[in-house]
């Protein structure tokens, strides 16, 4: 079963590909827009941008309690293989996780984080959840559940596979890299992943195309 991709080019010919790796589960919903909005600026700049909806995720059709992470990286790997030219590879948070099997020119990580951060903000939502129903849960019940069966997490239904690699996931090497991080010293921007609706910041979209454009260069992807 096929994603859908969303592809957005350049006048002429690209200079590489963005092949943009969102964020993980609802985070993804939250920073989409303004992703869309900075595949626009690298259109602007020359580049082709590729944004794939991962199995399980957005309008994939494949339920997500039928996903690992494993699959995610096996879903880009084959994502890449249809592009024609560079690659440059841009994850968003927890997107670094399965960035790393892709043949790519250069990466280009935002605001990474690790699995096992992930996954205690996702139970921290179910234990907020369950006690305003008036039930109790906590991390490790939660953890000691997701052994045997599917476990519901902030609207998400994650498979024993999928908790159990989370929790012993980070962003694997690669070269070259860059990472970069939200504030002063690197994009200008507001954290959308953390708002409770989707958002847009169109000075971030920007400010993400420039520092992915000005990085292709060093990398020699003129």
């Amino acid at each position: 079963m096929s994603e859908h991709r969303l592809r957005i080019d350049p006048a002429g010919t690209p200079r590489a590909t963005v092949l943009i790796v969102p964020p993980l589960f609802e985070e993804a919903n939250r920073t989409r827009r303004t992703l869309v909005l900075a595949m626009r600026a690298l259109a602007a700049e020359g580049f082709g941008a590729m944004l794939p909806d991962l199995p399980g995720q957005n309008e994939s059709l494949v339920p997500l309690e039928q996903v690992d992470l494993a699959r995610w990286q096996d879903a880009l790997v084959k994502v890449a293989a249809g592009i024609d030219g560079p690659i440059l590879v841009a994850s968003v948070r927890g997107g670094v996780l399965i960035d790393h099997q892709v043949k790519a020119a250069a990466w280009w990580r935002l605001a990474p984080v690790g699995g096992a951060s992930l996954l205690r903000t996702l139970m921290r939502a179910r234990v907020s959840t369950d006690r305003e129903a008036g039930l109790t849960s906590s991390l490790e019940s939660l953890q000691e559940e997701a052994k045997t069966r599917p476990l519901l997490v902030a609207g998400n239904r994650l498979s024993p596979e999928m908790v159990a690699q989370l929790g012993t996931s980070e962003a694997q090497a690669v070269e070259p890299l860059r990472n970069i991080g939200l504030g002063a010293d690197g994009i200008a921007g507001t954290p959308l992943w953390l708002r409770a609706e989707p958002g847009e910041d169109a000075a971030m979209a920007a400010a993400i195309a420039a520092d992915i454009s000005a990085w292709s260069t060093t990398c020699g992807i003129s």
